[in-house]
């Protein structure tokens, strides 16, 4: 067996381990360097803004107008709805106290008379006729009665002498009584006849406005005819419905304020002159009468009214709104803004009006303090709040300025 030997100048396997065991050291040393500084870094103190937090700002809520309401002092009242329809206080239908043609009716519908005016004629002939013969009737009872006078005081002379008797002069005596008894009956006479001349001029029995008129010129009338109907329109009377249940709120005095439709929602005043004792058949309600002063004319009768009567009044106190009142417990209180802040203000309540949404206080708050209408959402005691500015029209003024 022959053993060859190599060269040792052609081995190769050296220059190729030198070749990479350099960037592997050179990786190592750079891997060492990264994890230190990772390690430091590790080490190292939090940032300034995780060592010391910044302080929160407090929460300011911002109110609308419409979100705060200013306490005022004035009246409350409470009060009671009520419909009805107007009818006039005195009316009256003229009828003709005596038989005749009617000659002339001085008044239409519509116009006005007064108390006394004379409204018709009827023809007045019979009635002078009558007159005059009463006249002549009490002209002749007259005369005997003077003549009967005077037998009297013959008769009492002969009576003192004993020339006639007792009898005969008592005779003579009621003959004077008989004369006087005629007289007085004939002057009655002269006064019915009179009484119906004067009849024969029918005359308004009270100011007001002629409704109707039931005659012509040339009708013949008789007793008890209808001649005119008036009706006084200065004093007028509101019959109104009120539930029987609210009756016992409803007094004699009250003031009431009502509008009749067309006239552009002026509001009307009267005063409760009466309550009917009884309820209304088939509506178990009552009848209460308004008295309305109509001074101007302008309401007529027949015309429907709505309104209501103030059935309570207080005095000038506090008022604020319901939907501003809170429970705390059993306290009634308000959220009150004071310099900035909400504040639960106790008050004491008054009167309520639910059909007005609001209340009197009679302590807890004076008028001109502000406070809260409406519960708002994250709004409690303690809460910072600011009003919100009102809009200002300055842009809007330049702008028509420079139009103009």
């Amino acid at each position: 067996m022959k053993i060859e030997t190599l060269p040792l100048g052609t081995a190769t396997p050296l220059p190729t381990r030198r070749r990479w065991r350099k960037p592997a050291i050179a990786l190592a040393v750079v891997a060492l360097a990264g994890g230190g500084w990772y390690a430091l870094q590790g080490k190292a103190p939090a940032p300034a803004a995780a060592a010391a937090k910044k302080p929160e700002k407090p929460v300011v809520f911002e109110l609308a107008r419409n979100d705060v309401v200013t306490v005022e002092s004035r009246e409350l009242a409470l009060r009671l709805p009520l419909s009805g329809s107007l009818a006039p206080l005195s009316q009256a239908t003229v009828k003709s106290k005596v038989s005749g043609v009617v000659l002339e009716t001085s008044v239409r519908e519509g116009m006005n008379v007064a108390a006394g005016q004379v409204i018709a004629r009827l023809d007045d002939a019979d009635a002078r006729a009558r007159v005059a013969q009463q006249a002549a009737l009490l002209k002749e009872a007259t005369a005997r009665l003077s003549l009967a006078t005077k037998n009297e005081a013959n008769s009492q002379a002969l009576l003192k002498q004993n020339y006639i008797s007792q009898s005969s002069f008592d005779t003579t005596r009621n003959g004077v009584e008989l004369a006087q008894a005629a007289v007085d009956a004939a002057r009655a006479q002269l006064d019915l006849a009179r009484i119906a001349l004067n009849d024969t001029l029918i005359r308004a029995p009270l100011s007001g406005v002629v409704s109707k008129r039931f005659v012509q010129a040339g009708e013949k009338l008789s007793p008890d005819s209808p001649v005119m109907a008036i009706v006084d329109l200065q004093h007028l009377t509101l019959d109104a419905q009120v539930p029987a249940s609210d009756i016992p709120r409803v007094k004699v005095g009250q003031d009431v304020r009502f509008k009749v439709d067309g006239f552009n929602g002026r509001a009307f005043s009267g005063k409760v002159a009466r309550i009917n004792p009884a309820t209304e058949a088939g509506s178990r309600s009552m009848l209460v009468y308004i008295s309305v002063a109509n001074d101007d004319g302008l309401l007529r009768a027949g015309m429907f009214a709505k309104g209501e009567i103030t059935t309570e009044k207080s005095a000038a106190r506090p008022i604020v709104p319901l939907a501003a009142l809170r429970k705390d417990g059993a306290r009634d209180v308000v959220y009150r803004v004071d310099s900035g802040k909400v504040v639960a203000q106790p008050v004491q309540l008054g009167m309520r009006s639910d059909d007005e949404g609001l209340a009197e206080v009679t302590g807890g708050v004076d008028a001109g303090a502000v406070l809260l209408a409406v519960p708002l959402d994250g709004v409690k005691p303690g809460s910072a709040v600011k009003l919100a500015a009102p809009a200002t029209a300055a842009p809007a003024v330049a702008t028509l300025a420079k139009k103009d």
